[in-house]
């Protein structure tokens, strides 16, 4: 099922393309003004998306990472502090935004191999009041981590997690940018997933095939803070609905299919394991993300990987020096499987 063009693009999940029901539900949508709250479908997403997470309410957004700004600063004041993970998304890869936009100071510690933050680290992190203190607002988790490897974080985790904010008098803030994968991944739902969280984000345009958005949710009260924001960073949208029908589309419809994209990345390494010169050193993949690492001294050099193998009509993209990263999602289908297993042995056998 490669794309149009005939390319595998494995560089992310951030590559899929509405499907055909997408398109037809985007033709069909009823719209109005959503920054008066008047687009119906709009509303009936915000309020499923509210329902799966267990939360009050949600907010549409253009992006994950509009997402994870709007809830920072729903959640904190300037020159307050958020703990989050050395490899989270918030702190690799959003410009710095919290600090830029919002003046919120980034406290990090690091990720476990497991992908988690370790509760010791947590409570080291918090601050006591003092005078020469910033305050220490929020927690940040990202579910599944990816950087760690794309590994879900299971719920007893997250329990405790919300649990030790809480006891500190702080609020826990989730990226579940592919909170749905870790909930397939795991057996279990993402509002079990995000029960001890404050406020929860996910995306609509990653594995779940949206073309646009994210959702943000959390308590009523917390959501008429964040729509505010988000009007005030420009993402007020107007007949949105055209969009949020197909986020509606991928909630019912590309949910339970994930694990097709689980299974996927667990042949394509079953795969690669035993041929020379390439390792897993984030371990074998828990969700849709294959990480290998390759041998300066293998067959093929690791800088002249990824143009090899665009030459041959796949994508994917570096994670590191020497370092990969394959994402499956719904346009990689097993015939794509089978072909990225052939061109890896061609080059590595």
């Amino acid at each position: 099922m490669a794309f149009e063009n005939g390319v595998i693009d494995l560089r992310s999940d951030t590559v899929t393309q509405p499907t055909r029901e997408m398109r037809q539900a985007m033709a069909d949508a009823k719209v109005g003004d959503d920054v008066f709250g008047d687009d119906p479908t709009v509303n009936e997403l915000q309020q499923f998306a509210a329902e799966l997470t267990g939360k009050e309410a949600g907010l549409f957004v253009p992006s994950g990472t509009m997402a994870n700004l709007i809830a920072v600063l729903a959640h904190c004041q300037r020159g307050d502090e958020a703990v989050m993970g050395n490899l989270g998304h918030t702190f690799l890869h959003e410009v710095g935004g919290i600090s830029a936009l919002g003046g919120v100071f980034a406290s990090t510690i690091p990720n476990q191999k497991d992908g988690t933050l370790s509760m010791e680290d947590i409570r080291s992190a918090y601050r006591e009041e003092d005078i020469h203190h910033p305050v220490s607002r929020l927690v940040i988790i990202e579910n599944t981590q990816n950087a760690c490897g794309g590994i879900p974080l299971p719920v007893e985790y997250m329990q405790s997690a919300g649990d030790l904010a809480h006891g500190l008098g702080i609020n826990l803030h989730v990226d579940g940018a592919r909170i749905f994968n870790a909930a397939v991944a795991l057996k279990t739902t993402a509002k079990s997933l995000a029960s001890s969280a404050d406020s929860i984000m996910f995306c609509l345009s990653k594995g779940l095939c949206a073309p646009v958005g994210s959702v943000l949710c959390g308590s009523a009260e917390f959501i008429t803070r964040s729509r505010k924001i988000r009007k005030q960073l420009g993402g007020g949208m107007r007949q949105a609905g055209v969009l949020a029908a197909a986020g509606l589309v991928a909630l019912r419809m590309m949910v339970n299919r994930l694990e097709e994209d689980h299974l996927r990345a667990r042949r394509i390494a079953e795969g690669l394991k035993d041929l020379p010169g390439i390792h897993f050193h984030k371990g074998l993949p828990q969700t849709n993300m294959v990480f290998i690492q390759i041998d300066q001294d293998a067959r093929v050099k690791p800088a002249d990987l990824c143009s090899i193998f665009a030459g041959k009509g796949i994508l994917f993209s570096d994670s590191g020096p020497k370092q990969f990263r394959l994402v499956t999602h719904y346009w990689i289908d097993d015939a794509d499987v089978d072909k990225i297993l052939r061109a890896f042995k061609e080059v590595f056998g």
